[in-house]
């Protein structure tokens, strides 16, 4: 918590200097906190802060175990996120952007400790809107749009994680240290960008089983990017964060694409003990709706095809904010509330939501429920990998700033058959979330 500590006394120093400079300019108003630098307020610093609390009951796999008990269910209290965002347009040209915070802090997370830069980047326009070049540890990524969600405005109880498809194993929580080029041309919205993987989460020396999983020798670079065509409103691009629902407040209609490759990012053994190397060629394809049909009601609509290539047999067990520590009998599927969320092999995911409403139980309240799916054919598991999402969000105000959602996430659970891994039945999760931003 000293880095939290230092990061909120040098915050306090720039927001006491800034103050001082800036007399008589607004310093919070329309939900911002802002402070402008220069007369018109095209020079600033702004701040955003965000809290999701998550009160949870999870059916867990089979095997799963919580200190060392056994555990078919458990409830629990948790912190999906925190984070603070600070960025500014320093100059005409000159733009800066740094993100800190947490993520899944529950019950057995690290007392004291745990919060982290997600985002810290310099970034000049070399034309204004059309070409910007950045630097740092950053989201402008490639593959899809919601490989980079804001995680603030997001229309299910979490964005699709599976398209993070790295997130914790080779980058700092989906962000990478990267150069990187974005801009728009017309309703052309691009980004591309050269990346240093880091150091390798829970490689082994040497490969151990024909199975490819990620190399541990020095990386080579990785190379993604992004393109969208947007047919109605245009979306902003000031940061690599895409828009999860507008509530009504924009027309857009986008077709996206993207890819990740990374040479010999994967290894394995062959038939003879020796090691081989694959590289890693990730593909996704998304088209994105959000539009008001009535003065109080909008749709939101998205869609995803993708195709991962990390090698023969690749699979990676995701729990996201897992309440489970381990497993007293081998499951395929992985502890808690795991399940194999990114492999090689294709991927459709698919979300819709409906927000209607004007001023419900509140002024301003509104309604938005929402249904969410992901299906994937993975070589490693015999059947099909699924995922469904039920749930709705309440805007208290009529924005993201105050939610509730209430979601149940139905997932596949497997197990190992005459050397086959087959689907087992299913697990559920209901979780009652509440949202405050700024």
């Amino acid at each position: 918590m000293k880095i939290l500590k230092v990061y909120s006394s040098t915050l306090l120093i720039i927001l006491g200097t800034l103050s001082l400079s800036a007399q008589n300019q607004p310093v919070f108003s329309n939900n911002q906190l802002k402070f402008n630098m220069n007369e018109d307020g095209s020079h600033y610093i702004q701040m955003t802060g965000l809290l999701q609390t998550w009160f949870r009951g999870t059916q867990m796999n089979p095997g799963t175990t919580i200190s060392g008990y056994s555990k078919d269910s458990y409830t629990d209290l948790s912190i999906r996120r925190l984070r603070f965002q600070t960025y500014g347009q320093l100059t005409d040209r000159v733009f800066f952007y740094a993100q800190f915070g947490q993520n899944n802090f529950n019950f057995h997370s690290n007392k004291y400790e745990g919060a982290f830069f997600h985002d810290a980047i310099g970034e000049f326009a070399v034309v204004k809107q059309k070409l910007s070049i950045g630097g740092g540890l950053t989201g402008w990524s490639g593959l899809a749009r919601y490989a980079s969600p804001s995680v603030a405005s997001i229309l299910t109880l979490d964005a699709p994680l599976y398209q993070q498809a790295t997130n914790g194993v080779n980058d700092q929580f989906l962000r990478k240290l990267s150069l990187y080029a974005k801009g728009q041309l017309g309703k052309l919205d691009y980004r591309i960008a050269l990346s240093q993987p880091m150091t390798v989460t829970g490689a082994t020396s040497a490969p151990t089983g024909t199975r490819f999983t990620f190399s541990n020798e020095p990386p080579k670079k990785q190379l993604q990017g992004y393109v969208k065509y947007m047919f109605l409103d245009s979306e902003s691009n000031l940061t690599p964060y895409s828009a999860g629902s507008y509530l009504g407040n924009k027309s857009v209609f986008n077709i996206g694409a993207g890819v990740i490759f990374q040479k010999d990012a994967m290894w394995a053994l062959n038939g003879t003990g020796e090691t081989v190397h694959s590289n890693m060629a990730l593909y996704g394809l998304d088209v994105y709706y959000d539009k008001p049909i009535s003065e109080t009601a909008a749709i939101t609509a998205y869609a995803a095809l993708t195709n991962y290539d990390f090698g023969s047999g690749y699979i990676r067990n995701i729990g996201v904010n897992n309440p489970a520590t381990g497993l007293n009998a081998p499951n395929p599927g992985g502890a808690g509330n795991a399940f194999p969320m990114v492999g090689t092999g294709n991927t459709v995911y698919a979300q819709l939501g409906y927000l209607f409403g004007q001023n419900m139980v509140t002024e301003g309240g509104k309604l938005q429920p929402f249904v969410a799916v992901q299906l994937s054919n993975y070589g490693y598991t015999a059947d099909n990998v699924s995922m469904l999402e039920l749930g709705g969000n309440y805007f208290i105000h009529g924005s993201h700033n105050n939610k509730i959602s209430a979601v149940y996430q139905s997932r596949s659970v497997f197990a190992a058959q005459g050397g086959e891994i087959v689907k087992d039945g299913s697990k559920g999760m209901f979780v009652l979330q509440y949202q405050v931003s700024f």
